[in-house]
């Protein structure tokens, strides 16, 4: 039987190799295909496909085993635990009811809201408005529990005035302005970033402080091209990968 053939990786010298090592492979692990084999390579072929020695694969293996990613046994080898969860690619698609879509299926649960100065970095969206409505969410996996990803709304405060806060713990921001609350939104201007995770996002999201992340930025216009909402969302970068579909005219 072929071993298990891992994804390539970049390093960055600035992180430490073993976590960049172990958070590839558990990414290669969780979106492997249905048909791929259990079994990995040798430690020895795993450090020189990563291009680090055979120390630094062997605490990256660790850190996997320890996860119950993955299964060690002397004279066999190593060998990906069958019940490891494939994770699906988070799609970005074209329409607001598949960004509805997408945002739904997740357990909810509202941190808390207020109302507060205008972040700087939301500045540009929301010019000659002293202040927003945030509100702060947290989803976790319905099967698992565990979290998945946290989000940030900034929300217009007459808008908010007519929001239940009930409802965000069912249905997304993007639903609750549209069906609840009656906006009627033109479009959504989609942004997608890698960025490393701050304390908040690390002990929310439950993950090393400085892991990699997806940081995604929604921008919510209405029918007159006002900004409604500026969702942020913080998502485990070990458990979703974005495809963006482009159809031709």
């Amino acid at each position: 039987m072929s071993a298990f053939a891992p994804d390539s990786l970049v390093l960055n010298r600035k992180l430490p190799l073993w976590y960049q090592v172990s958070q590839s492979l558990r990414a290669s692990i969780l979106g492997r295909s249905p048909d791929a084999s259990l079994r990995l390579p040798t430690e020895e072929q795993l450090a020189a496909h990563y291009g680090v020695s055979v120390l630094t694969m062997r605490q990256a293996l660790k850190e996997l085993e320890q996860e119950g990613l993955i299964s060690r046994h002397r004279r066999r080898g190593t060998f990906i635990e069958p019940g490891a969860r494939r994770s699906a690619p988070r799609r970005l698609l074209g329409s607001i009811d598949a960004i509805v879509a997408q945002q739904s299926g997740e357990r909810t649960t509202v941190l808390g809201h207020g109302a507060a100065k205008v972040p700087g970095e939301l500045a540009e969206y929301f010019p000659g408005v002293a202040e927003v409505v945030t509100y702060r969410r947290l989803r976790r996996d319905v099967e698992t529990g565990e979290p998945t990803n946290w989000a940030e709304n900034a929300v217009l405060p007459e808008l908010a005035d007519r929001i239940d806060v009930a409802d965000l713990e069912r249905w997304p921001m993007t639903k609750v302005l549209r069906d609840g609350v009656g906006v009627r939104i033109s479009r959504i201007t989609d942004t997608v970033e890698a960025r490393l995770a701050d304390p908040v996002t690390a002990d929310l999201l439950e993950v090393p402080l400085l892991s990699p992340i997806l940081h995604y930025t929604g921008v919510a216009y209405d029918e007159d091209g006002r900004v409604v909402d500026v969702a942020r969302i913080r998502y485990r970068g070990d458990r979703f990968s974005f495809t963006v579909t482009v159809e031709a005219d």
